[in-house]
């Protein structure tokens, strides 16, 4: 039940504007789903409301309302087209805010510094804010103006994909057609396949590098502690001071792997104390009792990134 009660209940509004113009994604290929998604695990997102003068993007309408999202039509007021969509949303998320207490977590869906009086009112009303935008046409102001940033990026659809694929197989094939009229098709076949290996065989995974941020904010907290450390406020203190923050964009899948890295180079040690992990220094003497100290080695690391990736509260363990 406590765990109900503090689920997060979370306000969505969408310049949708301004995330469709300019940006690398059309009216037509906006996905809202995978920030969605991201929402949904944080709590349950109670109110969604997208602004926009919606006879010029009227393609992106049925699947706004798939997703439950009211549609807030905003009419140009000016010659230019220029209307009052900004404003209006300003109006409504801080009338919600007053009316509503419950809700805790307002999302602004872009990346206008315009929107950075919104927030900071907002985060001065006891509320967390998170910003939602694509990274190439998000200012650097609203950003640091959220407590939390999450990047749309121009969706990839299968049928892309795919083509893509085909693209390559078609030319492949090609090739190899005219390897085998030629006297040394075989040879060329052959070099090919090995020179499109390494840039066509698989995904482009970024290095795994550990960010600077994350190494800092591990050494403050670790050298500051007096016990063990939950793994989650470490994650909660990188996104605070970098609120864009996002361990995938560094080639780690979880933050559980990124803690992982770390471990590797010695800049902490995993604990585990009944069901929770936690994180100490390097050097931290456990001692004895029912904590059980545990090094861990690459080969363990993915298989208890499930359990890492949770993090429950310590007190509800003991409960």
């Amino acid at each position: 039940m406590n765990g109900r009660n503090e689920e997060h209940r979370i306000a969505l509004f969408i310049d949708f504007e301004n995330l469709v113009t300019n940006t690398g994604i059309s009216s037509a290929s906006f996905d809202l789903q995978p920030s969605l998604d991201r929402l949904l695990e944080k709590g349950k997102v109670v109110y969604r409301r997208a602004y926009c003068d919606w006879s010029r993007f009227a393609e992106a309408k049925i699947r706004l309302h798939e997703f439950g999202v009211e549609l807030l039509d905003v009419p140009p007021s000016t010659r230019a087209g220029k209307n009052g969509a900004d404003m209006r949303l300003v109006i409504d998320a801080l009338e919600l805010c007053y009316a509503r207490e419950s809700i805790d977590t307002f999302v602004i869906g872009s990346g206008d510094s315009d929107f950075c009086p919104l927030a900071y009112k907002l985060r001065e009303n006891g509320r967390t804010v998170i910003g939602l935008a694509v990274k190439e046409s998000t200012s650097p102001l609203f950003v640091k103006a959220c407590d939390e940033f999450i990047y749309l990026r121009p969706r990839q659809s299968r049928s892309d994909k795919g083509d893509k694929e085909k693209g390559r197989q078609s030319v492949s094939a090609e090739e190899s057609g005219h390897g085998k009229r030629g006297r040394h098709g075989r040879d060329e076949k052959g070099r090919g396949d090995k020179e499109k290996t390494p840039q066509g065989g698989g995904k482009s995974q970024p290095k795994t590098e550990v960010p600077d941020i994350a190494r800092e904010v591990v050494q403050s907290m670790l050298a500051r502690a007096t016990g063990p450390v939950n793994p989650s406020l470490i994650k909660e203190a990188i996104v605070r001071k970098e609120p864009d923050f996002d361990e995938r964009e560094h080639g780690f899948s979880t933050f559980a792997r990124l803690l992982a890295a770390l471990e590797q180079q010695g800049l902490l040690r995993r604990i585990q104390q009944g069901r929770q992990w936690y994180v100490v220094a390097a050097d931290f003497d456990v001692g004895s009792g029912d904590t059980k100290s545990k090094k861990r080695g690459p080969a363990h690391a993915a298989e208890e990134d499930d359990e890492l990736e949770s993090y429950p509260d310590p007190d509800e363990d003991e409960g």
